[in-house]
């Protein structure tokens, strides 16, 4: 989940090829062949989204989930924990690192459209807005990684790359054709375009079952723990896991890669996302479906895509090859 602002431009603007290329599909049109309409024109970055003020909406509702996160801890028991982490899994890794990020983004594999809708629906319950909006945001952050116009550089203020990104400007979550500029192969998809309108389905209808099943099975204390435990504070760890590799692995860790940006390997984000704190890897070969490039370098997301592989369910799976003496990015 993010906001963004769109505003007029005094001119027709085009999307400038740059590193976000490689991570578009060729099923896409070309991105330099594709005019865009003044009033279409998306602006990113602090600046952009400062100067239309607080969103009051998105405010609320991450005061609400930050409550209810706490809230939360309040009313343990194992049983909680055990399905709170098993939706962690299923949002956070497969579908944001699996789906969002490695499949639909950056087209590092691929797997059947059935699947692969099946982890979008998955994707949405991270309450991080549906795959148009988040496939475009970060591929916006590759083209202007660090620079004026990324919607979350550290460079704008830590707190801002973290989580301030998100509390200013105009929420673009269901404009699909503002959007479609930066995901033009998703946006000819009526399952994408319907779900990325109404992301948030998925996710309301996950909360009402969990009340639901916890209030037949144990009571309605139960039936609000279990709501608490499997979307508050659930949402809540997922959404600063996320965070995290937009501000921490932009600020501290190791540079295998000399990149273009300040991305970093960072492993304790690598540990609470699995294997996306590995950025500096991941900006170096944006399309690798594999992040973690040493054996020590853990990546269970990379791990359900191999047993996806294995299964026959992933093909083309694209791992990045380097010189480990001589480490250089991709098209270098």
């Amino acid at each position: 989940m993010a906001t963004v602002s769109a505003s007029p431009s005094p001119e027709t603007v085009r999307v400038v090829p740059g590193p976000l290329t490689a991570a578009v599909p060729e099923t896409a049109a070309p991105a330099e062949s594709q005019a865009v309409p003044k009033w279409r024109h998306i602006r990113m970055g602090r600046a952009a989204a400062v100067s239309d003020g607080l969103s009051w909406p998105m405010v609320a509702l991450m005061v609400l989930f930050h409550v209810g996160a706490i809230a939360a801890l309040f009313l343990f028991s194992w049983q909680r924990l055990v399905v709170m982490a098993v939706l962690y899994v299923l949002a956070i890794n497969v579908g944001i690192g699996m789906c969002y990020h490695r499949l639909l983004t950056h087209r590092g594999y691929r797997v059947p459209k059935w699947l692969e809708y099946v982890m979008t629906v998955f994707a949405t319950l991270s309450l991080e807005g549906g795959p148009i909006f988040w496939v475009s945001t970060h591929r916006v952050h590759h083209q202007l990684s660090d620079k004026e116009g990324d919607p979350h550089t550290p460079r704008e203020g830590g707190w801002w790359a973290h989580a301030g990104w998100i509390l200013f400007g105009q929420s673009l979550h269901t404009q699909i054709k503002a959007l479609s500029r930066y995901s033009p192969d998703l946006s000819r998809d009526r399952f994408h375009v319907w779900m990325s309108k109404y992301h948030w389905v998925p996710i309301t209808l996950s909360a009402i079952l969990l009340f639901t099943l916890g209030w037949v099975w144990g009571g309605f204390v139960n039936g609000v723990a279990m709501f608490l435990w499997g979307a508050l504070l659930r949402v809540t760890l997922g959404l600063h896991a996320t965070w995290l590799v937009n501000s921490a692995t932009h600020m501290w860790g190791s540079r295998r890669f000399q990149t273009h940006d300040d991305s970093r390997n960072n492993w304790w984000v690598a540990l609470l996302t699995g294997g996306e704190g590995w950025h500096n890897n991941h900006h170096a070969h944006p399309v690798s479906a594999r992040h973690g490039l040493k054996w020590y370098e853990i990546d269970p997301n990379f791990w359900g895509i191999w047993l996806l592989a294995k299964l026959g369910l992933a093909r083309r799976v694209q791992v990045a090859k380097f010189d480990p003496k001589n480490p250089k990015p991709a098209g270098l």
